[in-house]
């Protein structure tokens, strides 16, 4: 008995925008529920911006939240939240005295590591029901989907 394609049989015609944003977004939210924040893990928001901080930082609130794509009072929130933690610390800004700059504290750094982990571990648990194929199909797609994440043609 011939082994069963991966793909619908609706991808050999012709293909819709609509529709490929349609079957994203579904996808893509319960991917997002597969592998969101178990216990005390940090959310996708807050993990987000202290892994931006930890890759571009020192850095303003201001560009962190250009960064996030996320409105000034929401970042004012997760940087607060942050500090709470203990995950980020604030300091002077040596060029501008009325700002200051966020940097990641070595509990940021390690909490970054363990949440990536975790949460790989977590997709490793997902990608491992899939064929050998399929992972060659989902391989394939990942340098347009980080080109689509970051904003990029």
């Amino acid at each position: 008995m011939p082994e069963s394609s991966a793909e619908p049989v609706a991808a050999t015609l012709p293909i819709s925008r609509d529709d490929v944003a349609e079957r994203l977004t579904l996808v893509v939210s319960r991917l997002s529920r597969r592998i969101r924040p178990v216990g005390d893990e940090l959310s996708h928001g807050l993990l987000s911006a202290l892994s931006s901080v930890k890759n571009s930082g020192p850095l303003r609130p201001s560009d962190l939240a250009r960064l996030e794509n996320v409105a000034a009072p929401t970042m004012t929130r997760i940087v607060a939240d942050l500090e709470q933690r203990g995950l980020i610390e604030r300091t002077a800004d040596p060029v501008d005295g009325r700002s200051f700059l966020l940097r990641a504290t070595a509990s940021g750094l390690g909490t970054v590591a363990e949440a990536r982990s975790s949460r790989t571990e977590r997709v490793v648990a997902m990608l491992s029901e899939q064929s050998d194929s399929a992972i060659e199909t989902i391989a394939a797609a990942l340098p347009a989907l980080e080109a689509a994440a970051a904003g990029r043609n």
